[in-house]
């Protein structure tokens, strides 16, 4: 009798010292996209095909002129995303696509709470040529913030010079990790597994809103994306500081 009291007392003691994990908010589980295939796919403006780029399967993403000339945006929606608060990470490749003119840089990066077939975003995105150039200045716009339609990088950079915008290193055609982390109207960019953000944003121009997410590219891109992972918030998630 002795020894099984002795064990249930031990057995709370050990409880004491390490409790069970709390439940995570009532959190979603992670969506995880592989993007080893083009069936997730909603395309508009781009065009798409399953690859193996660099040693990794991919889909490879380049803008399609003549739709993109009606539409205006160059995305790839993500079936059955709906995405407010959380966290995006991805693996991604941007450089100049074939014949693309000289202010190409390789633009590429994740749109988030898409609205309307994409007449409507929040975007981070990189221009990785310039992240190593010569040029100091050019080098400070190596990541980026747009909202579309109203926002887009012209007018942040005119009326807001160097706020929705900054340096990362980067070079053109190399994996790249980048992960997005969302609440509310507060937004952060971390590149390459970095522990603090490369761009941080307060003021997302859509508000506090929802929607799909979206591979997005620039013009004269070539780009490729893998492993998309989107992880919503829990209900009572914590404010970005």
């Amino acid at each position: 009798m002795k020894r099984i009291s002795t064990s249930i007392i031990l057995l709370f003691t050990a409880a004491a010292i390490f409790p069970s994990p709390k439940p995570n908010g009532n959190a979603a589980p992670p969506q995880i996209f592989s993007l080893t295939s083009t069936q997730d796919l909603v395309l508009i403006g781009t065009k798409a095909v399953a690859t193996t780029y660099k040693g990794r399967r991919a889909v490879r993403i380049n803008e399609d002129l003549e739709s993109r000339s009606k539409i205006g945006s160059e995305i790839a929606l993500v079936k059955g995303t709906d995405f407010t608060n959380g966290t995006i990470e991805a693996e991604v490749s941007g450089a100049p696509a074939a014949g693309a003119d000289a202010g190409a840089r390789g633009f590429v990066g994740i749109a988030f709470r898409v609205k309307e077939k994409g007449s409507k975003y929040e975007c981070f995105y990189l221009r990785p040529t310039n992240g190593r150039a010569d040029d100091q200045l050019r080098r400070n716009h190596s990541t980026q913030y747009i909202s579309s339609p109203d926002y887009p990088w012209e007018r942040l950079r005119k009326e807001n010079p160097g706020v929705y915008e900054s340096y990362v290193d980067l070079e053109p055609g190399v994996w790249t990790n980048i992960k997005i982390v969302v609440h509310g109207v507060h937004a952060q960019l971390y590149v390459n597994g970095a522990s603090q953000p490369s761009l941080i944003v307060n003021d997302l121009k859509l508000g506090e809103s929802r929607g799909q997410i979206a591979l997005w590219i620039g013009d004269g891109t070539e780009a490729y994306f893998s492993n998309l992972k989107i992880t919503p918030a829990p209900a009572a998630a914590a404010k970005i500081p």
